[in-house]
């Protein structure tokens, strides 16, 4: 099916007699381009929808193009999937959660690169399966509508239909953008061998070990014993002593070297007991025939103690033949290329540098777990093709597996080795009897009919042209808005009547109508405020992460603003004890951005809502969540939610008076909200002519 020129559906299903509460329903509609959504388009009675004489709303007209939100994620990938940390190290995406911070890219001076982000949201739920085998060997198990970047852009792993079309999607030979293959999860560290291997490495590396005697007071000859191994990072020392501690060997730690303007401090560990310098001693003995865990303890020692990683290199670096020898015995081993390069000092230094890029890097840390977090970060690197990675196939599998997916802030993350998209999406209310917490994005109706019902109903005598709201439901610029675009016609037959129009939204896509906007804006009062109840990105995701990021919300109203359209933001919804701190930068970020107006509400939580909030708030925020409940109990008279019409948009009590003291304070103080009488007083609404009108006015 095609609406207004765009491919909407391929096939519908159910019947309308079996959804009650949908009166004028025409169809049930599966689109391609959001798969697992089902589209109620109905005919609805009416567009305008008046507001109760007794509300405090500031407005008497809403229209309401949908019901529901297509903010729907399209979860990802099987529970095994690895994901890049930002130590270098993988998880599986099964096990990740809110607050973990991985590796995900963006654009800098023009060039992709890796950078650290946080996991805002993760969720699952059961899709069809997909199996994406790679070149090198990699095979990723996903869901069709997930994407990969290529170096032609993001695709999805299968066809399907967006609406410009058919999608972009892999096939075989398409190139992945990636790091590549990652090693083995862990190289098995807590074997005998390995903690052997990685004291030999760490020891001989950096360590002061030695037995010497000297005259004595009390006797003729004195014999000393010393073990000491100091640092600037912790990890390794931490490591080194529990290995010790499993020896048998006891030592204490101290401070070697305080900080200073050019050095950091070194923390050490030592002890002076002849039984336990033996035992060290003896540990640290070279094996006649190294284990393969042996070989792998000691790279990550060695690499501990006299590595480093920097500007995508990756050397270790030492004087002693014998162990430059066991460094390039055990990498070649362990199949890595390497080349040995002499820097010319007073004692010459031997650099081992392992070759072949970030993909071999990564395989190293993975391989042989070095404990130092900082020689592992491969941040601010680009993003180079080198790898691999060339899709050889894409296959269903024919069954439902459990997928997962995360949000991170820079809306991508690394999955095997491959660049990964982010998605988003979770339910916040419930309507018409369906579910909260899975059916509000995945049921969604569209009143198709909602623009000639507004003509009508604006061309009707009795219309006096009051300022319509969009909306006073649901986000009139949801994503499907950019397939149906119901909102923009609406706004045509406003622009047409010269009608004023309010807009509220949490879209970015109310970009796309920017001309239309502005062009309604010189002949009529348009106001758009953007919905924006937190200050940064992070906590804007973690509780909206179907959302916009709040930046790019600021950046609309810039770009609003720039247009000549009258701006405004909502602080909306104020969680008292999580969001009411961020109120008055909010506020002087949108000033700045644009905004002239702004207004608050406190969230509300009716009881279909109340659970998918708590069940949020506990996942991103479970150290504060019970200050969270509190504060709320203060603001709704010691319940989490008051039902009462006129007391479901406000709170009560000292706290909520408080928070809008603050409010009005920070407005009259960023001019936010000052007057404009001529706009009150002008009339702007004219009622077309059948012909149109050849004089424009």
């Amino acid at each position: 099916m095609r609406w207004n020129g765009q491919q909407v559906g391929d096939h519908s299903v159910g019947a309308a007699q079996t959804l009650p509460g949908l009166d004028g329903l025409l169809r049930t509609v599966r689109t391609p381009e959001f798969a697992g959504v089902v589209f109620h388009e109905v005919e609805a009675r009416s567009a305008l929808n008046r507001v109760p004489g007794s509300s405090p709303m500031p407005f008497r007209w809403t229209v309401n193009p949908y019901r529901g939100c297509a903010h729907a994620c399209v979860y990802c990938l099987a529970g095994p999937t690895r994901v890049l940390l930002a130590d270098g190290r993988t998880r599986p995406i099964a096990e990740l959660r809110v607050g973990d911070v991985v590796l995900g890219t963006e654009q800098v001076d023009g060039v992709r690169r890796y950078v650290p982000t946080q996991v805002l949201a993760h969720w699952s739920t059961r899709k069809p399966a997909f199996a994406v085998r790679l070149a090198g060997g990699t095979e990723l198990v996903t869901s069709g509508d997930h994407r990969f970047l290529t170096a032609h852009g993001w695709r999805h792993v299968s066809a399907g239909w967006c609406r410009a079309g058919r999608r972009p999607h892999l096939r075989p030979g398409s190139p992945l953008l990636g790091p590549g293959a990652f090693g083995p999860d862990r190289p098995a560290p807590r074997s005998g061998a390995y903690r052997r291997g990685y004291l030999c490495g760490v020891v001989r590396g950096d360590a002061l070990l030695r037995s010497y005697s000297y005259s004595g007071r009390r006797r003729g000859v004195d014999k000393q014993h010393q073990f000491r191994l100091a640092m600037v990072d912790i990890e390794p020392l931490l490591r080194t002593r529990r290995y010790l501690d499993e020896l048998a060997v006891e030592t204490r730690e101290f401070v070697f070297q305080a900080a200073a303007a050019t050095r950091r401090q070194m923390h050490a560990i030592r002890t002076h007991a002849r039984s336990s310098v033996e035992r060290i001693r003896s540990a640290v003995e070279w094996p006649a025939e190294p284990a393969p865990d042996w070989r792998k303890g000691f790279l990550a020692g060695i690499f501990d103690a006299e590595g480093c990683y920097s500007g995508g290199i990756l050397r270790i670096s030492n004087t002693d033949e014998a162990i430059i020898e066991a460094i390039t015995d055990c990498l070649a081993y362990l199949g890595f290329d390497y080349v040995v390069e002499t820097q010319l000092r007073e004692k010459p230094v031997l650099n081992v540098r392992i070759r072949g890029g970030l993909r071999e890097h990564l395989r190293f840390f993975h391989r042989v777990d070095p404990a130092i977090t900082r020689k592992r970060n491969i941040a601010g690197q680009s993003i180079k093709n080198r790898s691999p990675l060339r899709v050889v196939s894409v296959e269903p599998l024919g069954v439902d597996l459990p997928m997962y997916d995360i949000t991170t802030g820079t809306g991508d993350f690394i999955a095997n080795g491959v660049v990964s998209h982010n998605c988003y999406a979770r339910p916040t209310h419930q309507y018409l009897g369906w579910g909260a917490g899975t059916d509000f994005d995945r049921k969604i109706v569209a009143k198709v009919n909602a623009p000639m019902l507004l003509r009508q109903e604006m061309s009707r005598k009795s219309w006096k042209g009051d300022t319509i709201v969009f909306s006073g439901i649901t986000d009139c610029y949801q994503p499907i808005e950019a397939t149906y675009a119901l909102t923009r016609r609406c706004l045509e037959i406003c622009a047409e009547f010269r009608n004023p129009v309010g807009i509220v939204t949490k879209g970015a896509l109310i970009r796309r109508d920017v001309d239309l906007l502005a062009r309604l804006a010189e002949e009529a009062d348009v106001g758009v405020w953007i919905s924006t109840p937190f200050l940064d990105d992070a906590t804007g995701r973690a509780i909206e992460p179907g959302a916009s990021l709040p930046s790019q919300r600021f950046e609309t109203m810039r770009i609003l603003a720039r247009a000549g359209i009258r701006v405004g933001v909502a602080v909306a919804p104020v969680i008292p004890g999580l969001n009411d701190s961020h109120i008055a930068g909010i506020l002087e970020r949108a000033r700045d951005a644009g905004a002239r107006h702004a207004f608050l509400q406190p969230v509300r939580l009716p009881a279909e809502v109340l659970p998918v909030f708590e069940e949020r708030l506990a996942q991103a925020f479970p150290q504060r969540a019970k200050k969270v409940w509190s504060a709320i109990e203060q603001i709704r008279g010691g319940r989490r939610n008051d039902s009462r019409f006129g007391m479901r948009m406000t709170g009560q009590g000292p706290r909520w008076a408080a928070i809008r003291t603050l409010f009005g304070v920070e407005c009259r103080r960023l001019g936010l909200n000052a007057e404009d009488p001529e706009r009150h007083h002008r009339t702007t609404f004219r009622r077309p002519s059948a012909q149109g009108n050849l004089f424009g006015d």
